[in-house]
C-alpha cells in the first residue's frame, strides 16, 4: 500500500486545527510561573536556573502568542465567545501579567530597558483592552451565570494583571530618567492601590461563595491559588514602591501607609497558604478527585514563586531579616512544582498525540 501524502497532511492540519481551537484562554499562565520562578531564582543567587528559565520563557511567550493568532483567525467565535464567558474569559487576562512579567524579567536578568519598555506598553495595552472587554461584557450580557456557577479564584486574575503593571512600572521608574520617573512611579502607585481594592471587591464574592453554596472537589480548581498569589504579587509592587519612596517626594510622605498596607498584603497571602493546603488535601486525598496535568495548574505554580519572589523583596524593603528562611524554602517548594507541571505538559502532549489516518491505493 503507498500512503498518500495528501492525506497524512489534511489529518495532520485537521488534529492541528482542533488542538489549538481548545487552547485553554489561561495558558499564558506558564509564562507568568516560568518567569516569576526565575525572578525568585535570581533574588535567591541561582543566575544559572534563572537565566535557563528566562530564555525558555521567551520561547513559549513567543509560541503562545503564535498559537493565539491562529486560534482568533481560525475560530473567531470561540476566541471570542470564550472571553465573554464568566468562567473562561478571565483566562484571558494572563496574557497582561505574563506580558508583565516577561518585562521584569528583560529588566532585572538582562538589564535590557528597551525590550522591558516595550512590553510595558502591550502590557498596558492588554490590560486597557481585556479588562474592559471582559468586565463589560460580564456586566451587559442577558444571560448570566449564578454566583456559585459564574465566580472562581480565576477572577482575581484582574487583581494580577494589574499588580503586574504596576511592578513593572516601579521597576522601570527605577531605571529611568527624570522627569518620567515621577509618572512611573505614580501610575504604579495608583494601579497598586486600585489592585487591592479590586481584590477586596472580587475576594468578598469568592469568600461569599466558599461558605454559603455546594462546595465539590471539581469545583475547586488550581486558580483558586490565586487567592494567595494576587495577594503575593501585591506585595512586591509595595515593596518596590518602599525602595523607590527616596526618589518621589509623595512616595516617602507615603512611607507609613506604604509599608502598613505591604504587610498587609503579605499577611493575607500567607493565610491562604495553610488554607489552600488544606483544602487540596480534602479534594485529592480524602475526595480522591484525580490529579492529572491541566494547564489550570501553573495557576497554582505562579503564587508559589511569586511569595518566594515578594516576601524577598519585603525582607530587603523593610529589613526584615527574621523572614530570610522562607523565601528559599518556598523558591524550592515552587521550583518543584514547575518541575512537576511542566513534566505533566510533556507528558500529556506526547501521550495524546492522536494517531494519523492515512489512506492510499493499491
Amino acid at each position: 500500500m503507498v500512503l498518500s501524502s495528501k492525506n497524512v497532511w489534511t489529518s495532520l492540519n485537521a488534529t492541528v486545527l482542533r488542538r489549538v481551537s481548545d487552547l485553554s484562554p489561561a495558558y499564558f499562565g506558564m509564562v507568568m510561573a516560568t518567569g516569576i520562578v526565575s525572578l525568585a531564582a535570581h533574588g535567591l543567587g541561582l543566575p544559572n536556573i534563572a537565566s535557563a528559565l528566562f530564555y525558555l520563557n521567551i520561547v513559549c511567550y513567543i509560541v503562545l502568542w503564535l498559537l493565539y493568532l491562529m486560534r482568533m483567525v481560525t475560530d473567531p467565535r470561540r476566541f471570542f465567545g470564550d472571553m465573554i464567558d464568566h468562567q473562561r474569559g478571565p483566562g484571558y487576562l494572563t496574557a497582561v501579567a505574563a506580558s508583565g512579567v516577561l518585562g521584569s524579567q528583560f529588566l532585572t536578568l538582562a538589564g535590557n530597558t528597551s525590550i522591558a519598555m516595550s512590553l510595558w506598553v502591550v502590557t498596558l495595552v492588554l490590560w486597557l483592552g481585556l479588562t474592559y472587554t471582559i468586565f463589560t461584557a460580564f456586566t451587559i450580557k442577558e444571560n448570566k451565570p449564578t454566583l456559585a456557577e459564574g465566580i472562581s479564584g480565576a477572577w482575581l486574575l484582574a487583581v494580577v494583571a494589574t499588580q503586574s503593571l504596576a511592578v513593572l512600572s516601579a521597576l522601570l521608574a527605577a531605571r529611568i530618567g527624570q522627569p518620567y520617573r515621577l509618572e512611573f512611579n505614580f501610575f504604579a502607585l495608583s494601579l497598586w492601590l486600585w489592585g487591592g481594592m479590586l481584590y477586596i471587591w472580587m475576594m468578598s464574592l469568592i469568600f461569599y461563595r466558599y461558605a454559603f453554596f455546594r462546595f465539590s472537589p471539581s469545583d475547586l480548581s488550581p486558580p483558586y491559588w490565586i487567592n494567595m498569589g494576587a495577594m503575593a504579587i501585591s506585595t512586591l509592587a509595595g515593596a518596590l514602591l518602599i525602595i523607590n519612596a527616596p526618589d518621589a517626594p509623595y512616595l516617602h510622605s507615603l512611607l507609613p501607609f506604604l509599608k502598613g498596607f505591604t504587610i498587609f498584603y503579605w499577611a493575607t497571602g500567607t493565610w491562604w497558604i495553610p488554607m489552600l493546603l488544606i483544602l487540596g488535601v480534602w479534594r485529592h486525598v480524602y475526595k480522591r478527585f484525580p490529579l492529572s496535568y491541566d494547564p489550570l495548574y501553573w495557576g497554582a505554580v505562579f503564587p508559589l514563586g511569586m511569595y518566594a519572589a515578594s516576601t524577598r523583596q519585603m525582607i530587603v524593603a523593610m529589613d526584615f531579616d527574621f523572614l530570610a528562611l522562607l523565601p528559599p524554602v518556598v523558591m524550592a517548594v515552587a521550583l518543584l512544582a514547575w518541575l512537576v507541571v511542566f513534566v505533566g505538559m510533556l507528558r500529556g502532549l506526547l501521550q495524546n498525540v492522536p494517531a494519523i489516518e492515512t489512506g492510499g491505493s493499491r
